[in-house]
C-alpha cells in the first residue's frame, strides 16, 4: 500500500477537513495542496505532527509545511510526479510509451525505462536500460547507475559487479545509492572483505546515513552485532546536533537505525 493506515486516515481528515472549512473551487485547492503535503510528509518520513497541522490547519498548514520542508527542486518534482501517478495511475506510462513508439530515440528510451523503474515495472526497467547502451552511449552514466538499482531491486548481485566498476572513479560514485548497492553485490557474492572496505569507505560522521545503516546491517549479516551496535547508537546520537534542514534526508535512516536498536535490544533479553 502507497501511504499506510495512519495515511489512508490522515486523507479521510483532509476530505472531511476540506468540506468543514473551505467550499466551492478553494475547495479542490487546498484539497489538491494537502495531499501534495501528506504525500511528501509520509514519503519523507516527517513527524506526525505535520500531517495534524496540515489536517486542521488546511491552508496555512500546507504554506508553512511547504516553505518549510518541500522547497528544494528535486522535492517539487517528486512530490509532482508522486501526486500525478495517484490521480492518473498509468497515465504518464501510455504518455511515454507513445512517444516512444512515434519517435525510438535514447532520450525517450531512458525517460520510459526511468517510469518503469519507479512505478516497479523493473524488468521492462532493465531491457529499456540495456538496449540504449550502444553506439556512443554505451558508457551513459545515468543508464549504468540505473540498472545497478534495478538489478538490486531483482537481486542480481552478480550483474551490479561490472557496472559498477564502470562508474567506481566517478568523483559522483563514492556517495551515491549506487555505491551501497556495489558494497552489498560485493557481499552476496562472497567477498566479504572487500564488501567491508566499501561500506567503510562511505562511513563519515553527520553524513551518509543511508549508507551507515546498511553498513550495520551488513555487520549483524556478519556476526558482528556490537560493531552494529555501536554504529547505529552514534547514528541516533548525531540526530540531536542536525540542523532541521540536514534532518530532511537523514530522519528516515536515523529512524530506521534506532529501530534496529531495539530489534538487537528484544533479542538480548529473549536470551
Amino acid at each position: 500500500m502507497l501511504f499506510g493506515d495512519n495515511s489512508i486516515f490522515g486523507f479521510s481528515i483532509i476530505f472531511n477537513s476540506g468540506s468543514m472549512f473551505f467550499g466551492g473551487n478553494y475547495y479542490y485547492i487546498i484539497l489538491i495542496l494537502q495531499a501534495i503535503c501528506v504525500f511528501h510528509c509520509v514519503r519523507r518520513g516527517k513527524e506526525q505532527k505535520w500531517i495534524w497541522i496540515i489536517v486542521f490547519l488546511p491552508l496555512i498548514g500546507c504554506i508553512a509545511y511547504m516553505f518549510t520542508e518541500m522547497f528544494s527542486g528535486g522535492d517539487i518534482q517528486q512530490v509532482k510526479s508522486g501526486v500525478s501517478s495517484i490521480i492518473n495511475p498509468g497515465g504518464q506510462i501510455k504518455k511515454l510509451e507513445a512517444q516512444l513508439a512515434f519517435t525510438d530515440t535514447f532520450n525517450n528510451r531512458v525517460q520510459l525505462a526511468d517510469a518503469y523503474l519507479t512505478t516497479g515495472a523493473t524488468d521492462k526497467a532493465i531491457a529499456l536500460y540495456e538496449s540504449s547502451l550502444t553506439g556512443t552511449f554505451t558508457e551513459n552514466e545515468h543508464v549504468i547507475y540505473q540498472l545497478i538499482l534495478a538489478y538490486q531491486i531483482k537481486q542480481d548481485y552478480t550483474a551490479i559487479l561490472p557496472l559498477a566498476k564502470k562508474l567506481y572513479s566517478r568523483p559522483q560514485f563514492a556517495r551515491s545509492k549506487a555505491h551501497i548497492a556495489y558494497a552489498i553485490a560485493l557481499e552476496h557474492c562472497h567477498n566479504i572483505t572487500a564488501a567491508e572496505e566499501e561500506f567503510k569507505t562511505m562511513k563519515a560522521r553527520f553524513s551518509d546515513f543511508e549508507a551507515r545503516y546498511h553498513y550495520g546491517l551488513f555487520l549483524i549479516r556478519n556476526q558482528q552485532p556490537d560493531e552494529a551496535s555501536q554504529l547505529f547508537n552514534t547514528m541516533a546520537a548525531e540526530e540531536k546536533m542536525l540542523s532541521r534542514t540536514e534532518l530532511k534526508n537523514k530522519r528516515q535512516w536515523i529512524s530506521l537505525a534506532k529501530d534496529e536498536l531495539k530489534k538487537m535490544h528484544h533479542a538480548k533479553q529473549a536470551d
